[in-house]
């Protein structure tokens, strides 16, 4: 068996025989156990009673967090002419049409969200191989199919983030660096709990949030209280 790192032992003495935690609580301990050289990232896992097998049972969505992600967000433009220029002023990263096709199915994907405007979506859509397996295809639910393309590019580098249900019903993602101060955290938390609560399907059956557990990029988990994760 392998021989424990002193961080790794010094954080799950920490976090021994804690559960069930407030929003508060969890990232107060989850800041004051991180020991890394760099500034982590606060994830949320959540367990959701879905299986995303059946179409009416998928949980996907997007959140603006109202802090932030603290992330720098590369984000790619399928647009043609005055929507090519609108993305480019928006502060888009990348900006094409076909030879951005090409460039993608080369090999190439140097972006975090992919935006198109529906007349793209022919060429996107030779692209789903690629794009969809990465999280990264365009679609109108959440808002990166549209001709609002500058509203659309400044939201993803404001701060938004996507979230959907993987095979075992399971959300996950980023929602602020550690350097943040525990109030905007706390914040962005409850945001995003509240945009995957809205987001239940109509095929959920008994409990809807399972479980939910905060953790920092390279520490341990705690779950924390669905009740108190809940906004109202």
């Amino acid at each position: 068996m392998a021989k424990l790192g002193k961080r790794t032992v010094a954080a799950r003495a920490a976090f021994a025989g804690k559960e069930d935690l407030t929003v508060e609580e969890a990232v107060t301990l989850i800041k004051s156990a991180s020991n890394v050289k760099f500034d982590e990232t606060l994830e949320i896992a959540m367990n959701l009673g879905v299986d995303p097998r059946h179409a009416d049972q998928m949980v996907r969505g997007v959140v603006g967090l109202p802090n932030g992600t603290g992330k720098t967000v590369r984000v790619a433009v399928f647009a043609r002419g005055a929507k090519a220029d609108e993305a480019q002023a928006a502060g888009a990263d990348i900006v094409g049409a076909e030879d951005l096709m090409e460039i993608v199915q080369g090999g190439k994907i140097e972006f975090d969200r992919c935006i198109a405007t529906p007349d793209m979506m022919p060429v996107v859509g030779r692209l789903g191989k690629v794009l969809g397996p990465r999280n990264l295809m365009p679609n109108p639910k959440v808002g990166t199919v549209t001709m609002d393309v500058e509203a659309a590019v400044k939201a993803a580098k404001g701060g938004e983030v996507q979230f959907k249900a993987e095979k075992a019903g399971v959300v996950h993602a980023g929602v602020g660096k550690l350097s943040f101060d525990d109030a905007k955290l706390v914040e962005n938390v409850r945001a995003f709990v509240s945009a995957v609560a809205k987001a239940k399907p109509t095929g959920a059956k008994g409990a809807y949030m399972k479980a939910i557990s905060l953790s920092s990029t390279m520490g341990p988990g705690v779950s924390i209280s669905v009740d108190n994760a809940v906004v109202e």
